[in-house]
């Protein structure tokens, strides 16, 4: 078969690279890519917002498969795109329709979404300019710190956590002032949770559904997390504290009814969920809902996949997920993301990187990087750039693969995180 992954960065070179390893998979195409993907298949200049080029493309490759890799094509729409044309509706695409992928283009809408279906998930209240007297008025019922999400698409970059209520106020106005642009618009005010953070994943056909490795990214950008939210740092699956009771509390409360949810607005979703996460006392609490895997967790996750990809994703297509049977490799994976000096602020790009092939017993992923035709070398084009993930049977070992390696490749500004999965060693070593 013919494939076709939208996306750029390393979730979609990870996607790519399993892909790869099946005989079923004729070719594969990546749209736009990156210079890891070149290695795997053909990269194709398009935008992948541009749904018109995306159907040429289609049907000039006969494509049999398509795979959306990131949230912004999904909240425009490209799945309702698929099925209202007579010749793309042919295709399978994985993903929601336009409505089902709200649940990440609008915090408001999730929100309403888990009180709907009764999903726990943390007190909160959605404010813009026209309510801002009671947005500031919840805020100040809250305690410290204070969580502020804005509301649509921000790159990541839209939730701020803020100790201090009146710095809280201040930016608040400022948001829906327009510091994330339209995303910002409506501001979602949420109640802190303390606990810790994992990342849940499930694949469903609509119908049935598997339950994906869990995973922990590292959002913070300085070790000990400290510093400012980054698109992710790094990840670790499986996460050791979500042991077989924890993940039957998530299945039965969370999974289940989100499932229902789903069926009951008619909401066309054969896809990946995503769902963020907070392990409060050993109670799972929704922080986030996204509809595609994320990053860096899936150069975590999908080396760990054992069954072959192909068969899941057309599976999930085709409505026959239940009768695939997934199986998980046993190891651990650690993923270090190497990231451009100055991410998630301002940063350089068009860095020689050297020293991508002097890395062993690891899986090197592009994200943000390209190929320079004149000097035929590869250079940096993003904040995050490398993913270099590593398994072991024991995380501490694969920790040390994955430190080594990352070690080896080399950029001018290069910064990467040295305690990914740190915490978690300690966990194993206290419990």
């Amino acid at each position: 078969m013919n494939i076709l992954i939208l996306g750029g960065g390393g979730r979609e070179h990870a996607i790519a690279w399993k892909l790869k390893q099946s005989k079923k998979v004729k070719k594969i195409f990546i749209a736009p890519g990156n210079a890891g993907t070149l290695t795997i298949g053909k990269n194709l200049p398009v935008d992948s917002t541009d749904f018109h080029e995306i159907k040429t493309v289609c049907i000039e490759n006969l494509i049999d498969l398509v795979i959306v890799g990131s949230e912004t094509p999904l909240v425009a729409g490209i799945v309702d795109y698929f099925h209202k044309d007579d010749f793309l509706r042919q295709i399978n695409i994985i993903g929601p329709d336009k409505t089902g992928a709200q649940l990440e283009g609008s915090k408001a809408f999730a929100k309403t979404f888990m009180n709907t279906f009764d999903i726990p998930t943390a007190a909160h209240f959605t404010v813009n300019a026209e309510n801002l007297a009671g947005g500031i008025e919840f805020l100040r019922q809250q305690t410290s710190p204070y969580v502020l999400k804005a509301n649509g698409l921000a790159a990541g970059k839209g939730v701020l956590i803020i100790r201090d209520i009146e710095e809280a106020e201040n930016e608040l106005k400022l948001m829906l002032e327009g510091k994330f642009g339209q995303a910002s618009n409506q501001v979602v005010i949420e109640q802190f949770l303390e606990g810790i953070e994992l990342s849940f994943f499930v694949l469903t056909d609509g119908e049935s559904y598997k339950i994906l490795p869990s995973a922990k990214d590292y959002k913070r950008a300085g070790e000990g997390d400290t510093g400012l939210n980054t698109g992710g740092m790094g990840a670790v699956s499986p996460v050791i504290f979500a042991d077989q009771q924890f993940i039957q509390k998530v299945e039965d409360r969370i999974v289940k009814p989100t499932m229902r949810g789903l069926k009951e607005m008619n909401i066309h979703y054969k896809g990946f969920i995503f769902i963020g996460l907070m392990n409060v006392k050993g109670e799972p609490y929704v922080i986030e809902y996204n509809v595609r895997l994320g990053d860096p967790e899936a150069e975590c996750i999908i080396p760990r996949i054992n069954t072959d990809f192909s068969d899941l994703m057309m599976a999930t297509g085709n409505g026959t997920l239940s009768e695939i049977e997934l199986e998980i490799d046993e190891r651990y994976a650690v993923t270090i993301m190497l990231v451009s000096g100055g991410y998630p602020g301002e940063f350089k790009r068009g860095k020689k990187i050297t020293g991508l092939n002097n890395t062993k017993d690891c899986v090197v992923f592009h994200a943000g990087t390209t190929t320079d035709i004149e000097t035929e070398g590869i250079k940096t084009a993003g904040g995050r750039v490398i993913a270099v993930t590593a398994k072991d049977y024991r995380m501490d070992g694969a920790r040390n693969k994955a430190l080594a390696n990352a070690e080896k490749i080399l950029f001018e500004g290069r910064y990467f995180r040295r305690d990914i999965g740190l915490d978690l060693m300690n966990y194993i070593e206290k419990y």
